[in-house]
């Protein structure tokens, strides 16, 4: 890495009042290429091991049913794993971001999680699988601030909406490749998805080379006599900002990863596919998590317009209240396969587009030398909470029937819609 560093080509100011796509100097382009494509291997590396969890983990275990209980235990475990590395990593990246500049940090965390995505093809025990989880999230747990802080400080503050929705539309595309791949290669032995996720490494070496650092971090770091501490956020004004976001995220996130880990187990459970072959199953369960990725696309798009029209906070309210209804809907009366599949999931999936917004909404609520920390720190303390919910949930539910945890896991949102009124504004 060294070698490329010296390669990096300087900083480029952007310009103030771009208006068009040709308005955009070659640094934003560049910028905005690169964060996109991390945002989609992203999505790509974390949610291969969503989707073949139970199968997976069944034959490391040497179980005789995806439904058994130590399958159910020991793939939450992993989960959780993943998640405690995702709130590390962008504790650790985003302290980096801050410190060593957003390119560089953006080429390390794309680096780490294709590495180790990788490697988990090589587990051939459940608690490897475990480790290989963990060290793959610090990078996809890092990116998120690190790639997030880099658009903000480059690309003009009237786009941030529409890029919080193009760069969530990259996680959510990468995640459908993730569906795709395990539909594709549904009957072949689970642990060959993981070798797709060792693509993004190859992105590093054109980011070294190309993407130049943010005008806006290169002269508050010239500026600054010392790099900002991290307790710097837990005084004067901006201590309230910290506390109130950490709360939002954490309740949002564990809501959200709670569901989008344990609907696939709810799905392959139903009794009316007691008789179905496991790729079947398998088919079945990519096709609805096709489903609610893709709709959540237009819930990107959506929650931009939103808030252009009524600002940050009370969209984000209004669309948690929605995947609170949806969450009631989906889950408060037993359902079919086809209803979940069709309905209920994707409206869940339309609401998730609140997620979207925190790109850009949340590096700005912190001084520019603290951006991707702060960023970094309440949107990953978030994680480690759904962590813990994670497993909690799984413990919630009895053997094979997931519905009354996830009708419970719902709740969150709701709370979490009340909590987001009380969020600071952004301007333009």
């Amino acid at each position: 890495m060294a070698g490329l560093a010296a390669r990096t080509p300087g900083p480029e100011p952007p310009p103030a009042e771009a208006r068009t796509l040709r308005d955009l100097t070659s640094a934003q382009k560049k910028s905005g290429i690169a964060a996109w494509l991390g945002w989609l291997f992203d999505g790509l590396d974390m949610h291969l091991y969503t989707l073949v969890a139970a199968p997976f983990v069944m034959e490391l275990l040497g179980a005789a049913s995806p439904a058994d209980a130590a399958v159910r235990e020991k793939s939450s475990w992993i989960q959780a794993a993943f998640l405690t590395g995702w709130a590390l990593g962008g504790g650790l990246f985003g302290r980096l971001g801050d410190r060593l500049g957003r390119s560089r940090a953006l080429s390390l965390t794309i680096l780490t999680y294709a590495v180790f995505t990788g490697l988990s093809y090589a587990a051939h025990a459940w608690w490897q699988l475990l480790v290989f989880r963990f060290l793959a999230a610090l990078g996809i747990g890092g990116e998120w601030a690190v790639g997030s802080s880099l658009l903000a400080e480059t690309w003009p503050r009237r786009w941030r909406p529409w890029i919080a929705a193009v760069l969530q539309s990259g996680v959510n595309i990468g995640i459908l490749l993730a569906a795709a791949t395990v539909y594709w290669m549904a009957d072949l032995p689970p642990r060959n998805v993981f070798l797709v996720g060792i693509l993004p490494a190859f992105l590093v070496f054109w980011i070294r080379r190309s993407v130049p650092e943010p005008e806006e971090w290169t002269e508050a770091r010239e500026k600054a006599s010392r790099a900002a501490p991290v307790s710097d956020l837990f005084r004067g004004p901006v201590r309230a900002v910290t506390a109130k976001t950490i709360l939002v995220c954490a309740l949002s996130l564990t809501a959200w990863w709670a569901f989008m880990f344990w609907q696939p187990q709810h799905l392959r459970n139903l009794p009316e596919l007691s008789s179905w072959t496991r790729p079947d199953r398998e088919r079945l369960v990519s096709r609805a998590f096709f489903i609610v990725i893709l709709v959540s696309i237009v819930g990107n798009f959506f929650a931009g317009w939103l808030a252009r029209a009524i600002g940050y906070r009370r969209s984000i309210a209004g669309m948690f209240a929605l995947a609170f209804l949806a969450m009631a809907g989906s889950f408060g009366v037993p359902h079919g396969h086809q209803a979940l599949v069709w309905f209920w999931f994707p409206l869940i999936g339309f609401a998730s587009g609140v997620f979207g917004l925190f790109t850009m909404y949340m590096p700005p609520l912190f001084p520019t030398l603290l951006r991707t920390t702060g960023a970094g720190l309440c949107y990953n303390i978030g994680r480690l909470v759904a962590a813990l919910g994670t497993v909690f949930f799984g413990w919630f539910a009895p053997v094979g029937d997931f519905r009354v945890a996830l009708l419970a896991d719902g709740a969150l949102f709701g709370v979490a819609a009340v909590l987001a009124l009380a969020l600071p504004e952004l301007s333009d």
